[in-house]
């Protein structure tokens, strides 16, 4: 694809030969994709057919394909100037070309064409530039002018000619007139500008009629053609008899005062002038020079009777505020005499015009912590009349916090703050400015302008609750949402904008904090970790809510939380525990014991409350359901009747302990009860019946020594809880590393049994508990400090 492409042509051809070149012609050709434009100049009246350039060659095109392409010019023109030659992509005038007709008084007359070709779509842009011939010679209106000259008219006297007109423009218009020789007259030219050259003509010599009763001359007017093309006018002159006074005005000034806006037909003035001659000589007549401006012609009129001024158009004091009039007054002799006068016409403003408010300087938007007297807007006000009707005041309404204070300029002002603003009550004012002047009657106008309070921050962020409260069951899924602040701020943007973050000051009571996270933007708190009822049941910490001002602004709130129990615990069997830790345990049972007897008693702990630390004893299973019955609520087991020799020597309890959560967590225990054999049991009777009295208090001994071991061992157990729930924290802390601490809050027991040492670690109990050693849940193993395994119990 060819961009930018320039190209220039020059052919030189005789003007009138048909269907080539017609004069020099210079081609400009530019295109990108479907698009190009072409330049030509001809001059105008060439004849029909007469070749402007070949588009086709010039453009690049394929003539082959234009016809095909159904290449044409694209126009709304009824008669069009120029049609294209589909066979060879030549440029042909259609019709002679009046420059003068087509672009009047226009300086460059350029004629666009666009052509079109098809399939491909493609536009090509054509210019087409007529040049200016000297086709026209200049003409006067008049052929012969006639002027009748007294013979009293002395040297230098003038009489102005209408001038010619030449249609051509620029250089080939009229440039100079010449006045044929003679010995009377003398030609001076008068350059108007745009209104052309007016010839004057002079009296240089004084006139005899009795030597030469008429003078004919001739003017002509030459064009700047080469060779100059000429018009001319024939001037015959009279010269009449003797009129020799001249009229003269009775008055040497003339001065007058017009309201503006005056009605056509109102008398501005009158004038007047007298002729001493008689007849006709001495007859005047009135009328405005030649030499005045049409647009006076277009407001005042005069008589020629009475020299009676009157107004004929519009009156604008404000357009023009004085007019010079120039009246000539002419006897009615053959050889008119003219005086002129001026006459001054001053205009008196009326208040016709309102005042015009101009914002000159405004800043549209203003902080709310501007001071007092703060320029928001500079306001100058103009009133084209002039006096007291010109005079403004301006004002604005008083129930607003701004003023307008004068500046040392006339007729400007300042709109300055008069008390300080806020945005947080108002952020925006409509104010209406009002411009009245002091003319009778006043005349005024408004302009209302808005001023936008820009926020800064002057506010806080403010929670929407202090403090707020929270209630959260435990065993909450680390690293979820568990409730959420909220705080507004009365600002707007930035300065409005929040960010949470949680208040960690390292103190004692803030260390919970750790394990709590915020989002700052929009105030949820995430836990995590688990919270734990039985460790921990409320603590308290502080959010501290910010905004994104400069500099930025915060407040704080105080976050109570409360952590709600749920069934999180499993029972934990106490008793009976095997060596090995589970919850199993053998009890022997003599044969001879009555109905009611307690076999032993089943003691399991719940760490969780209310509900759902309330347990609940069954059994599950039970060798012979005849032989033991089970408190439901203590979970002690008794002989529902006494043992026969039928019965078989050893029986498996299986006990239940569930709590009363909704969802209800239990355990197990084992309890196996082995019945002294049958050969003892013979035994004993036959030793009962020969010794009834000394043995018959053996077993009730045995119970007493049994119940005091147990009695023994439970204060050691009371003990030793005692020991464990009075030392630090430090001490816990050894037995679980930091590295894998879960974050739950625990208390530990540790016993001895055997050669292993066991640590119980769960929630803390109530002083009364009661603890043995041995559980089924999970086991940790600690080593000995004398270098011996041992087991730490985990209590959940």
């Amino acid at each position: 694809m060819i961009s930018g492409l320039t190209m220039e042509q020059r052919r030189c051809t005789p003007r009138r030969a048909p269907g080539c070149l017609v004069s020099c012609v210079v081609a400009v050709l530019l295109w990108s994709g479907t698009s190009a434009q072409i330049r030509y100049s001809i001059p105008e009246e060439v004849n029909e057919g007469a070749v402007v350039g070949n588009v086709a060659k010039d453009l690049g095109l394929d003539k082959n394909t234009l016809r095909e392409r159904k290449y044409r010019i694209v126009s709304s023109n009824a008669d069009p100037l120029f049609h294209v030659n589909q066979n060879d992509g030549i440029l042909y005038v259609s019709r002679k070309i009046d420059r003068e007709e087509v672009c009047a008084q226009i300086s460059t007359c350029l004629i666009n064409l666009k052509t079109v070709l098809e399939n491909p779509l493609e536009v090509h842009y054509v210019g087409v530039e007529v040049l200016d011939i000297n086709d026209h010679s200049p003409s006067f209106p008049e052929k012969d002018k006639r002027l009748e000259i007294s013979e009293s008219v002395l040297p230098g006297a003038r009489f102005q000619l209408k001038a010619s007109r030449d249609p051509d423009s620029g250089y080939f218009s009229v440039q100079q007139y010449k006045l044929s020789q003679n010995d009377h007259f003398r030609l001076e030219v008068k350059d108007k500008g745009d209104n052309g050259k007016i010839p004057v003509l002079v009296v240089k010599k004084s006139l005899d009629r009795e030597t030469a009763t008429a003078h004919s001359l001739l003017l002509t007017a030459l064009d700047g053609g080469k060779p100059p093309k000429s018009g001319e006018m024939n001037i015959l002159i009279n010269v009449l008899d003797i009129n020799d006074n001249a009229p003269v005005f009775t008055k040497d000034v003339y001065s007058v005062m017009l309201n503006e806006n005056s009605r056509v037909g109102t008398a501005v003035i009158q004038v007047n002038a007298t002729d001493l001659d008689d007849g006709p000589n001495g007859d005047v007549v009135f009328s405005f020079s030649s030499s005045m401006n049409q647009n006076i012609l277009n407001l005042f009129e005069i008589s020629q009777l009475t020299g009676e001024i009157t107004v004929k158009g519009l009156i604008d004091y404000e357009e023009k505020d004085r007019y010079d009039i120039e009246i000539e007054a002419s006897d009615k002799g053959l050889a008119p005499l003219t005086t002129e006068k001026s006459v001054i016409i001053k205009i008196v403003d009326v208040n016709d015009n309102t005042p015009e408010i101009e914002v000159t300087s405004f800043s549209s938007s203003i902080p709310e912590d501007s001071r007092p007297g703060t320029t928001v807007a500079l306001i100058s006000v103009n009133d084209l009349d002039s006096g007291l009707n010109g005079k403004v005041i301006c004002s604005i309404v008083e129930n607003v916090p701004f003023t307008l204070s004068p500046s040392l300029q006339d007729k400007m002002y300042s709109l300055v703050t008069k008390s300080p603003l806020d945005r947080e009550k108002q952020s925006h004012y409509d104010l209406t400015i009002t411009a009245k002047d002091a003319g009778q009657p006043p005349l005024s106008s408004e302009k209302t302008i808005s001023v936008v309070v820009s926020d800064v921050n002057d506010n806080s962020p403010q929670f929407s609750l202090s403090p707020y409260t929270f209630y959260v069951t435990e065993s909450n899924n680390p690293g979820t949402s568990v409730f959420s602040v909220k705080a507004f701020d009365a600002d707007e943007n930035e300065n409005a904008h929040i960010s949470y973050h949680i208040l960690r000051d390292g103190s004692k009571d803030n260390k919970l904090t750790s394990f709590l996270n915020i989002n700052s933007e929009n105030g949820d708190i995430m836990a995590l970790k688990s919270f734990d009822f039985e460790t921990l049941k409320t603590f308290q910490f502080h959010v501290v809510a910010s905004d994104s001002g400069t500099p930025s602004l915060s407040s704080n709130v105080t976050v109570n939380v409360f952590i709600l129990d749920q069934n999180d615990n499993a029972p934990v069997i106490l008793y009976p525990v095997s060596s090995n830790g589970s919850a199993e345990g053998d009890e022997e049972i003599p044969r001879n014991v009555n109905a009611g007897h307690l076999v032993t008693k089943v003691r399991a702990y719940d760490a969780d409350i209310g509900y759902n630390g309330w347990l609940l004893f069954s059994l599950q299973q039970v060798t012979d359901h005849s032989l033991f019955a089970l408190d439901r609520y203590t979970g002690q087991i008794r002989t529902l009747r006494s043992f026969t020799e039928t019965d078989e020597a050893e029986h498996k309890l299986l006990i239940l302990v569930k709590d009363n959560g909704n969802v209800s967590l239990s355990a197990t225990a084992t309890v196996i009860k082995v019945v002294e054999p049958k050969e003892a049991f013979a035994a004993s009777d036959v030793k009962s019946s020969t010794k009834a009295d000394e043995d018959k208090n053996v077993t009730f001994y045995l119970m007493i020594t049994v119940g005091s071991v147990s009695a023994l061992f439970l204060v050691s157990i009371i003990v030793l809880i005692s020991m464990q729930c009075s030392k630090s924290t430090d001490f816990t802390s050894k037995y679980l590393p930091e590295p894998n601490y879960d974050g739950t809050l625990c208390h530990s027991i540790q016993y001895r049994s055997g050669d292993k040492r066991y640590m119980l670690v769960g929630p803390r109990m109530s002083i009364g508990s009661t603890i043995v050693p041995g559980s089924h849940a999970n086991t940790l193993m600690l080593p000995d400090r004398r270098g011996i395994s041992g087991e730490v119990r985990l209590l959940q």
